[in-house]
Order: structure tokens, then sequence, then C-alpha cells
């Protein structure tokens, strides 16, 4: 089996989600990570990489000169991730995307409505892959919950309610903290900071699910520490565009809460819930009957849940193999591309650069809504309006 060759921008030593990547993408064998400039400041960066294990002259010391680089060479990366700052997300896509290569993008994808549909508009047009990591699809049993709901099983979907809040953020003391203090800064973090950190996880996995996109929502933010100029807390209504509506609650200090990922979907014939910090098992009711449990790994589970699910029943599955299905479905999908064949069907789950911009649309209209004392808000970009 060839492997697929693969560079990372950003997640350097230290880094949160670094690691995370490079578990994912060297998990099954399908990428060969070849090339890096792995911090901000280049002597470390490329220090780092070689420690990681890269060739001296591909460990670089930003992403221009990656770019340069692997724009020459005949065996140049297949993908490439941006782990970088938000603020910087925007420009290296686009500048990798338009020198045709594919791109696996942390979130968010952009900072504004209108880099989100210009990024897409580059996808489309250069016929490149961009993707966008919410790796939290990449679970088993959320995959099969979509299977579940695409299937009927659930009936028309009437309501789903997505959680997405923990405590970490509850010390006003940490107000100085760098690791912190970003977040709620305008300048870095943009319009939106609980939301826009961890609300459009939720948010997209909702999306995800149901296969339905939000078109307009209303919400009330607030800043429960009132040194903070951007929101701590949020509660947002949505309706979509399957007719479902929307609860969503999103905060950094509720303190007790540890990761706080979670959704519960509702049907005519049925209820679904499932726990990122509980992912073996999704609790299934059908309308009438008693609870049931779905364990991941366990038989006649869906095809997507199948082919996602990596260690046997019983034992636990982790974020890093979670972020794996996503780049299996990046592998299936460049693949299929070079080889002139379609992708495996249980491998097109990967998020797209279009999902991005959706999240982005809805940052921007949680933002105003909630300066607008909660009034409802278009949701949708204005190039799929």
């Amino acid at each position: 089996m060839t492997k697929l060759n693969w560079g990372m921008i950003g997640g350097g030593e230290g880094s949160q989600i670094g690691p995370a990547h490079r578990l994912g993408s060297g998990l099954d064998g399908l990428f060969s990570f070849v090339a890096g400039a792995l911090d901000h400041r280049p002597e470390a960066g490329r220090d780092y990489g070689q420690r990681l294990g890269l060739a001296a002259d591909r460990s670089y010391g930003d992403w221009r000169e990656m770019l340069a680089g692997e724009k020459a060479r005949d065996d140049r990366v297949d993908l490439v991730t941006v782990a970088t700052p938000n603020a910087t997300h925007f420009e290296i896509t686009k500048a990798y995307l338009e020198a045709g290569f594919h791109v696996l993008c942390e979130k968010p994808m952009t900072m504004t409505v209108d880099e989100g549909e210009e990024i897409v508009k580059i996808a489309q047009a250069t016929g490149r892959i961009c993707a966008v990591n919410y790796g939290y699809s990449g679970y088993s049993l959320v995959r099969h919950m979509r299977a579940m709901v695409a299937r009927g099983d659930l009936g028309q979907i009437r309501l789903i309610k997505a959680e997405f809040s923990h405590g970490h953020h509850a010390d006003a003391a940490d107000a100085d903290n760098p690791r912190v203090r970003w977040r709620y800064d305008p300048a870095q973090a943009g319009v939106s900071a609980q939301f826009a950190d961890c609300g459009i996880h939720a948010l997209h996995m909702a999306g995800f699910v149901a296969n339905q996109t939000v078109t307009k929502l209303s919400a009330d933010t607030v800043s429960c520490i009132p040194s903070r100029v951007l929101e701590d807390d949020a509660m947002v209504n949505f309706r979509m565009s399957g007719g479902t509506v929307g609860r969503l609650w999103t905060s950094s200090v509720a303190i007790g809460r540890q990761h706080g990922l979670t959704l519960q979907v509702f049907g005519e014939k049925g209820g679904l819930r499932w726990s990122q910090e509980q992912p073996n098992q999704l609790f299934w009711m059908p309308l009438g009957q008693r609870l049931q449990v779905i364990e991941r790994g366990e038989a006649g589970l869906s095809p997507e849940a199948d082919r996602s699910s990596r260690v046997t029943i019983g034992h636990a599955e982790g974020m890093p193999l979670a972020f794996a299905n996503i780049y299996t479905d990046l592998s299936e999908a460049i693949l299929a591309r070079k080889q002139g064949r379609d992708m495996d069907p249980a491998a097109d789950l990967y998020p797209r650069a279009e999902d991005g911009l959706w999240s982005m649309a809805a940052v921007q209209a949680v933002a105003e809504s909630g300066k607008a004392d909660g009034k409802w808000v278009d949701a949708r970009p204005p190039m799929f309006r």
C-alpha cells in the first residue's frame, strides 16, 4: 500500500491539538508525516520537526517556506493540516488550496462569513478538498446516529438538544492567563468566544446527525465574568432546514462540568442520547418500548459505525480515534480522485468547507442576536440564501 504524504502547519511542542492530529493521521498507516512548519518561532519549529523525525529540508521555519518547498517537489504533500491560531486559518488555507494542495483546517475555518465564502469558491474552482476538523463527528456512534436518522428509525426529527459546556474558564483570576485570555479578545477570537470555540462543535454535530442546516436562530449571550468583552455563556434557539427545532447551551463557567459535549435527538418514533465523555454507549428509546443501550463495536450496526469502530467492544474509544476517522475519510477521498473511482459512501462523511462556512454564519448570527436581546436572525450564509 502506498502511503499519502502529510504535512502540518502549527501544532508544535506544547500544543493541545498537535498530538491528536499526529496520532490520528498515523493510526492506520495511510499517511506519512513528511513535512511541517510547526511553530511561529522558525528555529523552534525546525528543531521540533526534526525531533519528530522530519528530514531537515522538510522541517520548515514557517508556512510560506513550506509552501515554496513543497510546491517544488515531485513527492509533495498530498494533504496539509492547518492547526495554527484562528486568525491565520484563512490566509494559509487559501494559499495552499490555490497552490493545488488538499487541506484539513482546524475550526473555525475563517474569522468572517465573507472569508468562508471565498474559501468555498476557491475549493470549488480548484477541485481541491478543503475539510474542516469537526473531529467529534468522527466518533463511531455519532455516525451511527446519523445512519439511524437517515434510514428513518426515528421518523421525522422534531427536536434536537445540544450542549457543550465546561467550567475550565470559571476562575476570574485567570484573566491574564495567555491560554485563556486570547479566547475572549475580539482582536484574536473575532466576534464570539465560547460559541465560536465550543458551541459550533455542538451545532455542527446537530446538523451532521440530522443532515440539516440551521436557517435562523435567537441567542442570549452573556459574560458572566464582567471583565470579558466576549461571551462565556450562550443559550441558542434555532430552526433547521428540515423543520427541526433546536436548543443549544454552551458555557465555559459551568463549574463541575468537564467536557460537556452531549447530543439528544427526538423524533416521531424514538429518541437518542450520546455523550462524548461516555462515547461507547448510545441510548435509544423507541416509542412505547424499553430503553436500549447500543454499544460501540457490537454486531448489526450501520456500515458507517462499523467502518469507524477501531477497538474491540468494551474498550474505551478516544478523541484521537475520532480524528483518525476524519483522516481515513480524507485518505479514501484523495485516493478515489487519484484512481478515478467513486469513494466508499461510508467514508464520505468528512466535514467540508461548506460546513465551516455554515458554522461561521452561525457565529455571526449568534453575535448579532445576542447584541439585539435575542432577536431572531437569518443564520444562512449569503451565498446559500
